[in-house]
């Protein structure tokens, strides 16, 4: 039996990480050049093509049917009301309506909607039935229900229904694009665009790459594919007719799944089981600004921990459980890239501890001839190899970010690609052990972002997107 001292065992485990977290980077690598490869195939042929909308459709104000625009809401007093406001301003449509979900033990929030919406008869608070937080999808069936309410009351039924949130600045043309795009599919996803927050460069600033990259090409081959296409629950919209056969599947009511965390996700997945038809929309204004739902999104450590957490649960977890895999190659391919989250975070745990232990090789070699790895010729081409899709990658990630909002913030991108693997490791990590926790019968929950910033009332939305074309 061979006897290995501490130092020797310091080194074994640091082979292995090496082995383990390499061989699963170069997974990783190969999946998301596919990815690349396929959307670089899409811009050659013209597929992938971001166009301009027209000036004179940017103002239409006649829509093809009524739309109805819902809000879910729980402690959310500090931006309903200039998310109201604004939408309501910028969306003068006469045939929208919109709902907002609140609950009456929340008496800021329903306060704060009321105040916003004035005099203006488009607007309509739900005041739910059970006290809150419940969970998003619950909220939203509330709302089902009373656009079915009022649809029984004038006997006009919506076109369709727009998905929002409490802290969303909606773009002035998106209504028009939705409903236009509506035409031809039975749900429709705009791009979103974190806010930059210059209080908050690491934390807020990381959403900024991530979204810029998803919504500017995974979501494009996605769509290109015919694979289902997940929502993202802002800037989204379903046809009115599959609602009411998603909500048939649930007895009539309920279209939304109450028990889960990412209602948004599965509702897309469920349109696409039901054979219905989604399309990614990507357009420009004339000056260069993406179409798309603007938002400020977490600013602290705990706050993105705790969203990316309901993500990884919703996405990854629940996913698995509610909606399964899928036989269709396209569709079992982004499944599977939807649910690595939790792998991914175990792989870059493991990578890290590999650094640390590193470290501590080094520093027991500069003061005492201790035992140190032999990087054999596999070792040495794993790490090659790992070394040149990270550059692949930063590459990628600079360019997506300074597309849409400048230089400054593609540069930054890279600096944070650390921070945004932190929160990925600790957001896998809570995501599993709230999964557990369902497993022994506790119910999910809305643990919900709190959110203080607007972009409405932030100066850097002028530049956001400007500049690119």
């Amino acid at each position: 039996m061979i006897e290995y001292s501490g130092a020797e065992w310091l080194v074994l485990v640091q082979q292995e990480l090496l082995l383990f977290a390499g061989a699963f980077f170069l997974i990783g690598a190969l999946d998301e050049i596919t990815v690349d490869f396929a959307w670089i195939w899409l811009k050659l042929t013209g597929r992938a093509r971001t166009e301009t909308l027209a000036p004179e459709h940017e103002s239409e104000l006649e829509l093809s049917g009524p739309a109805a625009v819902f809000i879910p809401t729980w402690q959310e007093a500090a931006v309903i009301g200039t998310t109201i406001r604004h939408a309501l301003a910028v969306w003068p449509h006469s045939q929208l309506r919109m709902y907002v979900g609140c609950y009456d033990n929340d008496p800021a929030t329903l306060a704060a909607a009321a105040v916003a919406g004035g005099t203006d008869s488009r607007l309509r608070i739900v005041v739910q039935p059970k006290p809150g937080p419940t969970t998003k999808a619950d909220c939203l069936n509330s709302l089902y229900a009373a656009l079915q309410t009022d649809e029984a009351r004038t006997g006009k039924q919506a076109s369709m229904v727009l998905l929002h949130d409490a802290e969303d600045m909606v773009d002035p043309a998106a209504l028009t694009l939705i409903d236009r795009s509506m035409q031809t599919a039975d749900i429709v996803q705009l791009p979103v665009l974190p806010e930059p927050q210059p209080t908050s460069p690491w934390i807020a600033g990381h959403y900024c790459e991530e979204f810029a990259e998803a919504h500017g090409k995974a979501m494009v081959v996605r769509d290109a594919l015919g694979a289902g296409m997940p929502l993202a629950g802002v800037g989204c919209a379903i046809s009115r007719a599959m609602l009411t056969r998603l909500a048939a599947q649930n007895g009539g009511q309920r279209p939304f799944a109450d028990g889960s965390l990412t209602e948004d996700y599965e509702l897309g997945l469920g349109v696409a089981e039901l054979g219905g038809s989604g399309r990614f929309v990507r357009m420009r204004h004339e000056d260069g600004r993406l179409i798309a739902t603007r938002a400020c999104f977490p600013a602290k450590l705990d706050q993105a921990v705790r969203q990316k957490t309901r993500w990884v649960h919703g996405i990854a977890f629940q996913g698995w459980d509610h909606l399964g895999w899928s036989g269709k190659p396209s569709e079992f391919w982004m499944r599977l890239r939807d649910r690595r989250g939790p792998f991914t975070a175990l792989v870059l745990a493991a990578a890290y501890l590999l650094l640390v232990l590193s470290a501590i090789v080094w520093a027991l070699n500069a003061f005492w001839q201790g035992p140190s790895m032999e990087l054999n010729a596999l070792l040495r081409a794993v790490l090659a190899l790992n070394f040149i899709s990270f550059a692949w990658r930063a590459v990628w990630r600079f360019a997506f970010t300074a597309r849409e909002y400048g230089l400054g913030e593609g540069l930054l991108a890279i600096l944070r690609i650390p921070v945004a693997n932190i929160i990925a490791i600790m957001a896998g990590r809570r995501a599993l052990m709230a999964y557990v926790a369902t497993l022994s019968g506790e119910a999910p929950r809305w643990d919900k972002t709190d959110h203080s910033a607007h972009p409405a009332t932030h100066s850097a939305v002028l530049a956001a997107g400007r500049g690119s074309r």
